[in-house]
């Protein structure tokens, strides 16, 4: 099951095991029960810590467990953990080892103090892709949660393996998470994010800290490209610096390969949004992250940002750059079946689609991309292009066009998505030139049709342009002295990752320029005394 090379980068992580380990498989007469068998069998030789039992009684069939020989383990893989999972299966062997998890102690704390310890009162379960990207960091966060507390069960179902199941609950995204058999949660998670929903109390307590924190030589509002880049640059000045982010990483954690960054021939999203985060570490930045910020207050020489949470962050100047989000077509039934059949990753979710009809909007290159992956997987893939031909680079179209399950329309005017209350079943689309209105029976939507600015918590504050993109001058200063921005939420044309991250230094460096031409602040009567007395 596992080639030479694999065999020995794992054996030698498997030397770091503190504890044996057992992997317990519940089998069936199934080619995915050979595999797995096989892969257990491959694993087990490389560590005498590690025994294998097939007397499972697991209703999934095929699936395995991993625990501590003698206790009720913890962790199941019901599926093959290969691909991009295979990273989440070698975690758990680590973990459940005891190889100490590479965590904040804080979070650990968090975790083992979560209520319920009674074996199985909190069950999560989380259906994946192997394609997709971000259902690793899901499973990785709800493994390790359940090595720490013993209340908590953490098991991994493919999608592709358990098709029934994922009919049954009607999930048509991954990664999808069920706790105690409701819906918990859809789409990328980190551990934080996890955290915070089923620690109800840490909100006000986060908000309590964050309140009580001095003010900000520069703040940093989003942990993208450009604010990674800006925290960077103001942290090498010497200057107090913090970063409050949604979510660290940004759009960038949703973008699966990278190939244009220079100096780095491939990479993908999660990877350099992981880089991003330890290069700010390495710094004295205060990172907040999990914060939404909701308001601006611009103010003379100090100003406040309000957070979701209640908090308040004062700095003596700001750098807005909370990026861009996914853009929706804004027809009846989208937000109705979001989830249920509209999806915007097909790397992700692509394979839930197998066999079945899709189709794609937008002809831009994200598009193409997107059609092509997907012509691979599905059965048919319709794309819809509003204009009158497709914008894609040459070579995608002519890719396109060689694909026998894919079909084109172009001057299409998509106005409707179209379900049975449960699930996405067509969708609808304007001929721009005839007028006639026509249905394609379908039962998936990927939306490729780009991106909108984080903007809208800042209208009425500073100038945005009629797109709402922040509206900035060479400098990257905006219309209000002492606040900044950069990246995709500003009028910079070009939306890359290289050049956001130049535009997060430039903005960093007009701050510094800022602050060092600003007067000092004027002191109270008090400390005018004191500073006489000195």
């Amino acid at each position: 099951m596992l080639d030479t090379a694999i065999k020995t980068q794992l054996a030698a992580y498997l030397e770091k095991l503190q504890a044996p380990i057992e992997l317990v498989a519940s089998l069936d007469a199934s080619d995915a029960a050979r595999q797995m068998r096989e892969l257990i069998a491959d694993i087990a030789e490389l560590s005498p810590k590690v025994s294998i039992r097939d007397d499972g009684n697991d209703a999934r069939k095929p699936s395995f467990s991993v625990g501590r020989p003698g206790e009720p383990a913890r962790i199941r893989f019901a599926g093959i953990p290969m691909g991009h999972e295979f990273t989440s299966l070698v975690l758990a062997l680590l973990q459940t080892g005891g190889h100490p998890p590479k965590v904040d102690a804080a979070v650990i704390e968090q975790i083992k103090g979560i209520g319920g310890k009674s074996a199985g009162s909190m069950r999560f379960e989380t259906y994946i892709s192997l394609s997709c990207h971000n259902c690793p960091d899901v499973v990785q966060a709800l493994n390790l949660m359940a090595v720490l507390n013993p209340g908590i069960e953490s098991v991994m179902i493919d999608g592709a393996l358990y098709q029934d199941e994922v009919s049954a609950r009607q999930i048509m995204a991954v990664p999808s998470v069920f706790l105690n058999d409701e819906p918990f949660g859809q789409g990328r998670m980190t551990i934080e994010e996890i955290l915070a929903k089923v620690d109800t109390g840490a909100s006000a307590r986060d908000a309590e800290k964050l309140n009580a924190k001095d003010a900000y030589d520069v703040l940093v509002v989003g942990g993208g490209p450009a604010g990674s880049a800006a925290a960077i640059y103001a942290a090498r000045k010497g200057i107090r610096t913090g970063v409050v982010a949604e979510r660290f990483g940004g759009q960038v954690l949703d973008t699966m390969a990278i190939e244009n960054f220079i100096s780095v021939q491939r990479t993908e999203g999660p990877k350099l949004a992981m880089a991003l985060e330890q290069h700010v570490k390495e710094y004295e930045v205060d990172i907040m992250n999990l914060q939404r910020a909701a308001a601006l207050v611009p103010g003379a020489g100090m100003h406040e940002v309000k957070l979701a949470s209640g908090a308040t962050l004062k700095a003596k100047t700001v750098i807005l750059a909370t990026g861009a989000r996914w853009r929706e077509m804004n027809v009846p039934g989208e937000k109705d079946y979001k989830g249920k059949g509209v999806c915007f990753c097909p790397h992700c979710d692509g394979p839930l689609f197998k066999g079945k009809r899709v189709a794609v909007i937008g002809g831009g290159n994200s598009g193409v991309e997107a059609a092509i992956d997907l012509a691979g997987i599905v059965g048919h893939v319709t794309l819809l292009e509003f204009d009158s031909r497709l914008r894609a680079d040459a070579v995608l179209q002519a890719k396109l066009k060689s694909l026998p399950n894919v079909t084109v329309h172009v001057n299409a005017q998509t106005t409707e998505v179209i379900g049975d209350s449960q699930k996405v079943t067509a969708i609808a689309y304007k001929d721009r030139v005839g007028g006639e209105t026509r249905r394609i029976e379908l039962e998936g939507i990927f939306v490729q049709i780009g991106l909108l600015p984080n903007t809208d918590w800042l209208k009425g504050t500073i100038n945005l342009s009629p797109r709402g993109e922040i509206e900035i001058d060479a400098r990257g200063e905006t219309s209000v002295p002492g606040i900044f921005a950069a990246g995709d939420a500003t009028t910079v044309p070009y939306k890359q990752i290289i050049i956001a991250m130049g535009e997060g230094a430039k903005a960093s460096l007009s701050a510094f320029d800022h602050l060092i031409r600003s007067p000092a602040p004027a002191l109270d009567p008090g400390q005018t005394a004191a500073a006489a007395s000195v």
